[in-house]
């Protein structure tokens, strides 16, 4: 299924994997006012889809965001307040890029009917299409699991000191998802390579904290991973399949034993 906003795939597993910041897409009346570093879309989760797509092909659903975070930040709450109070963060249509370099030529950022007209264009379907998937797993299923992939630069001193872990899992201070489900993702990370913390400088975002839901049967987690870990973390920002291919088998093993853990909840 396509859209203006997302693309979507309906897979057969209790699984839907959702890549709120994986767009780049910037419509012709929102672009007229960003200055030329917000074309380059820099903060894009780039190539989630590409890295995901064994999730995919094994029977997952996938949603993905086609618009820019620039344009208005699907993971965040749409009241606007910041998810982690006293640290720097961008909002809900944001102003700055990470590196702090404004994305508007007036300074100011987007109007409040702006902000009002990406909420219902972008903001809202994108959510209204996740609650649905959501609905119809759990019908059938009873219990699923939510996995937010999202990515980032690995050293951005303006969100966080020095070289972020390779791997951030974040469960809401464990409130997004049965500790089981995560004990078992954690356990699958021995002997494996790459740095990993659990609700570190990500506890996870919006759609984790918002949607992350045990007692109704939706259990959620955000894997926060470096973009060192599979692409180039600079323009042009190449996929680097070299790389890819040896977090690839980590990631897919932190999935396997989620589900794992979701059939023994079941049981």
């Amino acid at each position: 299924m396509n859209t203006e906003v997302y693309e979507f795939h309906e897979g057969r597993l209790p699984l839907l994997v959702s890549i709120p910041h994986l767009g780049t897409e910037i419509p012709d009346d929102v672009r007229g006012q960003l200055t030329d570093v917000a074309g380059a879309v820099a903060d894009t989760d780039w190539h989630l889809d590409r890295l995901y797509d064994f999730a995919r092909s094994a029977g997952a659903s996938v949603l993905g965001a086609k618009i820019s975070r620039y344009v208005i930040d699907l993971n965040r709450p749409s009241t606007g307040e910041s998810l982690y109070p006293g640290q720097t963060t961008t909002g809900l249509c944001p102003t700055e890029t990470f590196r702090g370099e404004s994305l508007y030529r007036n300074g100011a950022g987007p109007s409040e009917a702006d902000k009002a007209q990406r909420l219902e264009r972008y903001w809202q379907p994108y959510h209204a299409k996740l609650r649905a998937e959501l609905a119809r797993l759990t019908r059938i299923h009873g219990r699923v699991l939510l996995w937010e992939a999202h990515s980032i630069a690995s050293i951005l001193p303006r969100l966080f000191e020095g070289k972020l872990p390779d791997l951030n899992l974040g469960t809401h201070s464990g409130l997004s998802c049965d500790p089981r489900i995560i004990d078992a993702v954690t356990a699958s990370l021995a002997g494996q390579p790459f740095t990993w913390v659990h609700n570190g400088r990500f506890k996870g975002g919006f759609i984790t904290r918002e949607y992350g839901r045990p007692e109704r049967g939706v259990h959620a987690i955000q894997l926060e991973m470096c973009q060192s870990t599979y692409m180039s973390e600079t323009a042009p920002f190449e996929y680097r399949p070299e790389l890819a291919a040896k977090v690839k088998p980590v990631v897919q093993g932190m999935l396997d034993a989620a589900l794992g853990a979701l059939r023994r909840l079941q049981q």
